[in-house]
């Protein structure tokens, strides 16, 4: 492998010209050289060559001729077995993407590609000193969207955004999301939105730390044609393509001082004037904002405005990380491992109380993103339905070598199997929340098939739904 920046090359495996060409020009700008083969065959060819020896990565895109890109990446392994490769995926290319995996890829990404969120995968997959194995970081969030239900945790701080949430849900007033990178802040974002009354308009999304902080404004705002050099056509922005629905703004922290400014004149205007435009047009949308960074501190750097800060916490809640509510570790795994089994190509996948004992005495610095990305990698590469320790040496590496154990970790009652059952003064909880979140643990593992968790419970769908209102889940109180 190469290590200095300058000299490390990657093959291309694409058909289309020009799309060699933006994917060449795109790596040369993290330092990156570039070979091309137009199908798999050639590029399987390539790799005898003095060129091909030299390789340092492969990207290879789904639509590309020749064998299935599963079969490519398994006869790549059996060539290769250490040259990493990252599959480019459509949009739902979901299924293309496990498979991929289960052959051995390294990682994936989504087109659009963001030219950010490649460099970035390209450089962790040749990171030496970078997280390996299981801890290596997905370029790719596996979105899916989850109602309050079926969203897990049981730990007072976390039930109390949860709560907060599920109340703004409700209302019409922008709301403020802070907490850590991978805390689940666009899972409750999406879930604020499922159980509002916007929740048939539509929902837009924009990552402001994906953008050029100079189109974050034409971004939201919209531009008419020759607004600003490179503005060749009109363009609608998306404040106004999220109209009857909801917005959600990452990362908002990222918005510069000119743009919040107008920001702060839509909250109070509800009304939307294109950059380089002259009229004006009503939106009725909700904002939902999320950040990564405590704004209190860019406000007293001057960095973030006061009033659009006070603007857009009508309601806010910050996400706790994973290290702070431990006892969920568990409960999260089991819910996790439901959904990624239920993503095409995979299948049912259970895990062992050995598994979630290691999981548990990790520290999650990637918050549940991070324990995502770690089972999913585990259950493309595991030989088994079922997850054990095996699995997951990477983490075991992390701890030391050895598998944790005493208080707390108990197999099924302890905090990192199953439900918390003691507070931290040591005294049980009340038996109502226990109950609540034993039955939002059924919801969450049986994926919302409500006859099933009534059966699996031992009650009937009546007694179900009895107990969901009396818990008040529904509002996840």
């Amino acid at each position: 492998m190469a290590n200095a920046r300058d000299t490390r090359m990657v093959m291309i495996v694409d058909s289309e010209p020009a799309q060699q060409r933006f994917l060449s020009a795109l790596v040369a700008r993290g330092g990156w050289r570039s070979i091309a083969a137009g199908d798999t065959d050639t590029a399987l060819a390539k790799l005898g060559t003095q060129e091909g020896m030299a390789l340092d990565a492969v990207l290879v895109d789904q639509g590309t001729p020749g064998m299935p890109i599963a079969e490519f990446v398994a006869e790549l392994r059996r060539w290769r077995p250490a040259l990493p490769l990252i599959v480019i995926t459509m949009r739902n290319g979901v299924e293309v993407a496990v498979a991929s995996m289960r052959a051995g890829a390294s990682d994936f990404v989504q087109k659009p590609i963001a030219p950010d969120r490649l460099l970035g995968a390209l450089d962790r997959i040749v990171a030496p000193n970078g997280p390996q194995g299981e801890l290596r970081p997905l370029t790719e969030k596996l979105r899916a969207p989850l109602a309050f239900e079926e969203i897990i945790g049981s730990s007072p701080n976390f039930r109390s955004a949860l709560a907060i949430a599920a109340k703004a849900a409700r209302a019409r007033v922008p709301v403020m999301i802070n907490g850590k990178p991978g805390t689940g802040k666009e899972v409750f974002a999406r879930a604020i939105h499922g159980a509002s009354p916007r929740a048939r308009g539509q929902l837009v999304m924009v990552d402001c730390s994906a953008v050029s902080p100079g189109l974050i404004g034409s971004g939201l705002f919209g531009h008419e044609r020759g607004a600003f050099p490179g503005a060749f056509d009109r363009q609608v922005g998306r404040l106004v393509q999220a109209d009857g629905g909801s917005i959600i703004i990452d990362h908002v922290e990222c918005i510069p001082l000119e743009t919040q400014a107008k920001l702060v004149e839509f909250l109070n205007s509800g009304e939307v004037q294109m950059i380089g435009g002259s009229i004006r047009q009503s939106v009725d949308v909700r904002i939902i904002a999320t950040s990564a960074s405590p704004l209190d501190k860019l406000i007293e750097a001057g960095h973030f405005r006061e009033d659009l800060f006070y603007a857009l916490s009508t309601a806010q809640f910050t996400l706790p990380s994973l290290s702070e509510r431990r006892g969920d570790v568990g409960p999260l795994a089991r819910h996790l491992l439901a959904r990624i089994g239920g993503l095409p190509g995979m299948g049912p996948i259970g895990i062992t109380d050995d598994a979630l004992r290691l999981l548990a005495a990790y520290a999650w610095p990637g918050n549940v993103r991070q324990l995502q990305d770690v089972l999913f990698r585990a259950a493309t590469s595991s030989k088994t339905d079922v997850l054990t320790g095996a699995d997951f040496r990477a983490i075991e590496a992390a701890l030391g070598g050895g598998t944790p154990g005493g208080e707390g970790d108990v197999a099924i009652n302890g905090e990192a199997i199953g439900v918390t059952l003691y507070l931290p003064d040591g005294n049980l909880r009340p038996l109502e929340e226990i109950e609540a979140d034993v039955i939002r643990l059924a919801i969450g593992h049986y994926r919302g098939r409500m006859s099933e968790v009534a059966r699996r419970l031992g009650i009937g769908r009546s007694t179900l739904y009895r107990k969901l209102s009396d818990l008040g889940i529904d509002t996840a109180a």
